[in-house]
């Protein structure tokens, strides 16, 4: 699927009246044993997102993010950069229909 984000993939709108997306991303690369999982769940934090990011077992991370579509739009934006020691090659793009609940989570543990 193609890097660029897709449009309002969740319905609603949050508090401030904007449109909510909510998306999963799968981040392929050199991304985990970089610190990718704690600089996106900072950055995600600053956006004020939720979601959840984990490292998977194929060397990628994946990630929801979910929030209003410019936030969510510009955390897709800088995840293809990551932290400065990562080196992102893909990012893929989908939307993702399950709650995500309030927060942003780095999961750790099973798959």
């Amino acid at each position: 699927m193609a890097a660029a984000a897709p449009s309002n993939s969740a319905s609603g709108r949050d508090g401030s009246g904007s449109e909510r997306q909510t998306v999963r991303a799968s981040i392929r690369g050199v991304v985990q044993g970089v610190f990718y999982r704690a600089w996106t769940k900072e950055t995600a934090d600053s956006l004020g997102l939720d979601g959840w990011v984990r490292n998977l077992p194929d060397g990628s991370v994946e990630a929801v993010f979910s929030g209003p579509s410019s936030s969510v739009d510009q955390m897709l934006t800088l995840s293809k950069r990551g932290p400065k020691s990562a080196r992102v090659e893909q990012v893929d793009v989908e939307p993702y229909k399950d709650d995500v609940g309030k927060g942003f989570e780095v999961k750790r543990g099973k798959y």
